[in-house]
């Protein structure tokens, strides 16, 4: 078993050392713009919440 593991390790070493990373600044800006959409989506999705809550209201009374 331990060596299967240490195989899996090993392979995944190999394979990480395959992939191509992105530089620096390019990954501030991508996570920048993801974080950013994830705010706004956050939002969105808050004021339609509410939206919707309160019609639902207005026909439950």
């Amino acid at each position: 078993m331990k060596k299967k593991i240490i195989n899996f390790l090993q392979e995944v070493k190999t394979e990480l050392e395959k992939v191509s990373w992105p530089e620096k600044k390019i990954l501030k800006i991508t996570t920048g713009v993801v974080v950013l959409f994830m705010l706004l989506f956050g939002f969105y999705l808050g004021v339609v919440d509410l939206v919707f809550s309160k019609i639902i209201r207005i026909f439950l009374r």
